[in-house]
């Protein structure tokens, strides 16, 4: 049986409007996502993953940002049209997410225990007490003994305080955790314990996520489907299997062709050229031209559709529209 779907977004556009000019943060993407299911939302620093995560929690800081256009239906309900109290009942407890640094998620004069009791005493209905020993569950669950309850955030390393916010975003049991490169101030020892745990949670709970990172092999480890983000659009969409083995978008072959592979031998990597565009000058046409290995004069003026080139498998690149002659190669 195919789980249900749990959040459809539709063509959303997120600008930030400033002094300066009109930041285009996100322009008109699309994303499904099921229940219980896994999405890695991948891209360089600028290109609109944390936006796009601000947006769906109705947390786009107002002024300046304004979502422009589109949906976001979560359980069949459009976000973009609650008010700011349903929205609330929403946050934290059906959709939670973990921030960048958890050095700075955390109160530093709330114990971590008084920390997670406050959002269950807000969403569950439950005395301090019942709040208070739910928390401990939840240290426990993260691989923190519940007598830790007690301490304050100083007391912990980094990677226990990044375990306590994962606590934190679970204690309601959400539908849908939306995890912001959850891994980045972490050591490595600490960054694979941090991911089997999600791992483990998600089995546990069948709890949906979309995972922000830069890092494809953290979405190999975690994630069901990809999706690729340039200059706040999605230009490859695909299971996990497709991605790896048929990298379609030259972005996308980009991404993999700066990774280091422990097989092959060569001489350097092969970064990007270029520098991710200035999102208030975003260039016509295709927006990765400029950096592309393959674009020709038609890529200028042309704006790709999204093709379909297998089932499940989308790309945003006039190649696979036939109007650019070129042979992708991985």
């Amino acid at each position: 049986m195919a789980n249900k779907q749990l959040l459809n977004i539709k063509d959303l556009t997120i600008h930030y409007i400033t002094e300066d000019g009109t930041v285009k943060a996100v322009n008109g993407i699309d994303i499904q996502l099921d229940e219980g299911q896994t999405l890695g939302l991948v891209g360089e620093t600028g290109a609109g993953k944390t936006t796009t995560a601000l947006g769906i929690m109705r947390l786009v800081p107002n002024p300046p940002g304004k979502i422009m256009n589109g949906k976001i239906e979560f359980e069949g309900k459009n976000l973009l049209e609650l008010s700011e109290e349903e929205m609330r009942m929403i946050r934290g407890n059906k959709i939670s997410m973990i921030f960048q640094d958890p050095m700075t998620s955390l109160n530093p004069v709330m114990t971590v225990g008084e920390q997670i009791a406050e959002v269950i005493e807000i969403h569950q209905n439950v005395s301090k007490q019942e709040a208070m020993k739910k928390a401990g569950e939840m240290l426990e669950l993260v691989g923190i003994p519940a007598a830790r309850a007690n301490d304050y955030p100083h007391q912990f390393s980094g990677g226990m305080k990044q375990r306590v916010i994962i606590a934190i975003a679970l204690a309601c049991n959400p539908k849908l955790l939306i995890a912001d490169e959850p891994t980045t101030a972490l050591d490595v020892t600490i960054q694979a314990q941090v991911l089997d745990l999600m791992n483990n949670l998600k089995e546990e709970f069948k709890t949906a996520m979309i995972l922000i990172t830069h890092d494809l092999g953290v979405v190999a480890e975690v994630c069901d489907k990809v999706a690729i983000m340039y200059a706040g659009e999605i230009v490859e969409t695909a299971s996990l299997q497709q991605l790896f083995e048929n990298p379609r978008h030259p972005y996308t072959l980009g991404l993999f062709g700066s990774i280091p592979n422990l097989e092959e031998e060569v001489d350097r990597l092969k970064p990007i050229k270029g520098l991710m565009p200035d999102p208030t000058d975003l260039p016509k046409g295709c927006k990765f031209h400029p950096r592309c290995p393959y674009a020709k004069e038609v890529c200028k003026k042309h704006e790709p559709k999204v093709t379909e080139i297998e089932s499940g498998h989308k790309v945003k690149c006039l190649i696979y529209e036939g109007l650019v002659d070129a042979e992708v190669k991985k």
